[in-house]
C-alpha cells in the first residue's frame, strides 16, 4: 500500500498547509506558480515542514518534467543520465539534501544551471551559505520554511485520520491529537511515521499506542530531536575529558543513524577552539582538515577521517583559556559599549585625521597599554585557562 504521507501529500498549492509567507497570494512561490516563472531556488528549513512537496507542486504547476534525486546517494553519473533525457518539457531536478553534495558533485552541476538546461531546486535543513558553494548559490533564490503550527499540524494529521478512517481511525481521542501534534514539534512526517505505525502495530490510535510507538527503536534516531543532541553531546563531552573511546563509540552511533558527518565535523572545530585552544594550537588545523576532508570524500570513507579527529581531539591537551578570554571581552563589550579608540592606533588615511590626532606617537612594538581608558589594565587571556571573576 502507498505510504500514508504520500496518499495525502498536496497537488495544488491551495491545499498546502503552512509557509504562506512563500505560498499565501503575496508570497514569492505563489507569484512564480501564476506567472510561470521558472527559476532555481533553495528551500531552506527543519524536516517534515514540505520542501519536497512544494517542489512537486511548482514543477507540475509549471508543466514540467520532475526528477528527483537525494544527495545522500545520487552522484554525477545520476545528473548526467537526467541532462541526456529526452524531452520537450523543461527538466526540474529536485535534490533532496544538497547540503550533501560536495564541492566537486555542486561544481558539476553548475553548467547545467547557468545554461539553463536544469531548472535546480535543493531542499537543505543547513544554512545554504555554508553548505553550497557561491557560483551555485548565487544562481539560487534562497527560501527560508518555518517549523509548522500546532494548528497546521493538527489539520495535516485531521487529513491523514480521514486516509486511516476505513482501518476504525475516525473516533480518535482528543487527547491523542494533543499528544501527536506536542511530539511532532513542528515536522509533519514525524507525526505521520509515527501514526501510519501507530496503525499497523496495534490497530487503534491512543495516547498509549503512540507512546509504544514513538520509543521504538527505528523511530529513535531523529537528526533534529533529541537523541541528535544527546550524541553529540556525549561525544563533545568524551572528547573534554580526553576519553577517546567513549567519544568514538558516540562518533560511530551518529554515524551508523545517518547524521550529517559535516556537521559532526563542525562541532569538531569549534571544541578544537574552545577545548583544547592555546595549550595545543594545531588542533584546529586538525580539526579543519577533517571538516575538508569530510566536506570532499562523503561517508563511508570520511568516518575515518572523523575517527581521526575524535582521537587526536580527545587525547590532546586541554585549557579553555581562548574560550573564557573571548567571553570576558564580550562581556565589558556588552556592558560598556563602543569605548573610545586609543588616538594612538587610529587609522590615519587622511591629512584630517592625522591634523586630529590620529595615529599620533604610534609605535609598532610599543609596551604601552592599548586598551580603551577606561580599560586599563584588564586582562582576558589568562594562559592557564583561569575563569576570569
Amino acid at each position: 500500500m502507498e505510504p500514508l504521507a504520500s496518499r495525502i501529500r498536496p497537488r495544488r498549492l491551495e491545499d498546502f498547509v503552512g509557509q504562506v509567507h512563500l505560498v499565501g497570494p503575496t508570497g514569492p512561490l505563489w507569484q512564480a506558480i501564476q506567472e510561470k516563472h521558472l527559476f532555481s531556488f533553495v528551500l531552506w528549513g527543519p524536516p517534515g515542514v514540505g520542501k519536497t512537496t512544494l517542489a512537486r507542486i511548482y514543477a507540475e504547476s509549471l508543466d514540467a518534467r520532475f526528477f528527483e534525486l537525494s544527495a545522500v546517494s545520487a552522484g554525477k553519473a545520476d545528473v548526467k543520465q537526467i541532462v541526456e533525457t529526452e524531452t520537450a518539457q523543461s527538466k526540474i531536478l529536485f535534490l533532496d539534501e544538497i547540503h550533501r553534495f560536495n564541492k566537486a558533485q555542486q561544481d558539476y552541476l553548475l553548467p547545467y544551471v547557468e545554461r539553463g538546461e536544469l531548472t535546480l531546486i535543493g531542499a537543505t535543513t543547513e544554512n545554504p551559505s555554508f553548505e553550497v558553494i557561491a557560483p551555485l548559490l548565487s544562481r539560487m533564490k534562497v527560501f527560508v520554511l518555518n517549523s509548522l503550527s500546532d494548528e497546521e499540524l493538527e489539520t495535516i494529521i485531521d487529513r491523514a485520520l480521514k486516509a486511516l478512517d476505513g482501518q476504525g481511525q475516525s473516533d480518535v481521542p482528543r487527547e491523542a491529537k494533543d499528544w501527536l501534534v506536542g511530539f511532532a514539534d513542528g515536522d509533519a512526517r514525524r507525526a505521520l511515521t509515527v501514526l501510519e505505525s501507530t496503525q499497523k502495530l496495534y490497530g487503534r490510535i491512543s495516547v498509549d499506542s503512540l507512546q509504544k510507538t514513538a520509543q521504538s527503536k527505528q523511530l529513535r534516531y531523529d537528526k533534529s530531536g533529541e537523541e541528535h543532541y544527546n550524541l553529540i553531546s556525549a561525544m563533545i563531552k568524551s572528547m573534554r575529558a580526553s576519553q577517546p573511546d567513549a567519544a568514538l563509540y558516540y562518533l560511530a552511533r551518529m554515524i551508523e543513524a545517518g547524521e550529517d558527518p559535516k556537521f559532526i565535523a563542525r562541532r569538531m572545530v569549534i571544541f578544537a577552539s574552545e577545548d583544547i585552544g592555546m595549550a595545543q594550537p594545531t588542533a584546529l588545523v586538525v580539526a579543519n582538515e577533517v571538516f575538508r576532508a569530510v566536506e570532499t570524500i562523503g561517508l563511508p570513507e570520511a568516518g575515518l577521517n572523523l575517527a581521526h579527529g575524535a582521537i587526536y581531539l580527545a587525547s590532546a591537551p586541554k585549557t579553555r583559556a581562548v574560550y573564557y578570554a573571548l567571553g570576558a571581552a564580550m562581556k565589558d563589550v556588552r556592558q560598556l559599549g563602543a569605548l573610545p579608540t586609543p588616538l594612538s592606533i587610529r587609522n590615519a588615511p587622511t591629512k584630517l585625521m592625522k591634523d586630529l590626532g590620529y595615529a599620533a606617537g604610534y609605535e609598532k612594538y610599543t609596551q604601552d597599554d592599548l586598551l580603551p581608558e577606561k580599560l586599563r589594565g584588564r586582562k582576558y587571556y589568562h594562559p592557564k585557562g583561569k575563569q576570569p571573576e
